[in-house]
């Protein structure tokens, strides 16, 4: 099969196409024929050995010391069944499956091993591409707000970073609930965020969130998807009962999260993401893909990426057009 292979840390480049060969579902796993798949900012940091403050050093312990030990990233995708595994039931081949593989990655190639209890089927009639673009950044924000910031209608959220794949989930998982919501993005991306559901857009490059707090403004969540709010600066964006999300936290950062401030990593279980899928196919959640790729386009859609202005989500399709 073909897979985007990266043998070592760095740009966009150092990921290549090669033949490699087709691997085998074991005891519990599946085959996945690959219809989909996102470039998430985790691929990106991972591809590059770029890591969240404090993290370099145990990541690449953890992760490869020059390069990914998982040579094959990608995980979050979306395909059809192709063979089972020993074992494995309430599986058949040819379903229609997306899922999140956490670190076993390997979404970025023609054929995927994943674990069968870590798949989820796909409602009648969603596209891959729309399973592969949503599942990332719907399920943190639908985890981040309702789980851990326990959001109810009425309430107001500040959305940092309303336009990337994060955040315009955020905007409309926040909407979805019954808050009102105040996006931070590009005046580019001002009638974007609104028509997912901000009641006002703040723009980055002309208003800062000190400026926002400045004037008076306080939100029961303010939800960063940046890295670039600090736990006392969200605290000072919040009224007297509100959370801090980062959904983008260094070591130190986490270690600190208690209280208002809450971090770390978002849930990725089957059945969150099965709500995900289905708010999609209600039309509750747009997917917002900005761009696809094929395989030999990965180096293109790295570039997007890494550029920190992509909008929404950008994919490869390793069968190439569907």
């Amino acid at each position: 099969m073909r897979a985007v292979v990266v043998d070592r840390y760095g740009p966009p480049e150092v990921a290549r196409v090669r033949d490699v060969p087709d691997p085998a579902p074991r005891a519990g796993e599946v085959l996945v024929r690959v219809a989909a798949a996102a470039v998430t900012s985790g691929d990106a940091r991972m591809r590059a050995g770029r890591f969240p403050r404090g993290f370099a050093v145990p990541a690449r312990v953890a992760l490869g010391l020059r390069g990914p030990r998982r040579r094959v990233l990608g995980a979050v995708f979306s395909g059809d069944v192709v063979a089972l595994g020993a074992g494995v039931t309430g599986v058949a081949v040819g379903d229609r499956v997306a899922t999140m593989t956490g670190g076993s990655l390997g979404g970025h190639a023609e054929l995927a091993v994943v674990r069968a209890d870590r798949i989820t089927p796909l409602p009648a009639g969603l596209p891959h591409d729309a399973a592969a673009a949503v599942l990332f950044g719907g399920a943190t924000a639908l985890d981040y707000l309702r789980t851990k910031a326990h959001l109810a209608a009425g309430a107001t959220v500040l959305v940092n970073g309303a336009s990337g794949a994060v955040g315009s989930s955020a905007v409309q998982v926040a909407r979805h609930l019954g808050a009102e919501v105040t996006g931070v993005t590009s005046a580019a991306n001002a009638d974007l965020v609104t028509r997912l559901g901000a009641t006002r857009v703040v723009d980055h490059r002309t208003t800062t969130l000190a400026d926002v707090q400045a004037r008076g403004e306080r939100f029961d969540v303010v939800l960063d998807t940046v890295g670039n709010v600090s736990p006392a600066a969200g605290r000072r964006l919040l009224t007297r009962d509100g959370v801090v999300l980062l959904a983008v936290a260094g070591l130190g950062e986490l270690l600190a999260a208690r209280g208002p401030v809450k971090a770390g990593p978002a849930s990725e279980s089957p059945a969150l993401l099965a709500e995900v899928l289905r708010l999609t196919a209600d039309g509750v959640l747009d997917p917002l893909v900005e761009s696809t790729h094929p395989l030999d386009g990965i180096a293109d859609a790295y570039r997007r990426v890494d550029s920190g202005r992509k909008v929404g989500n950008v994919l490869v399709r390793p069968q190439g057009a569907p």
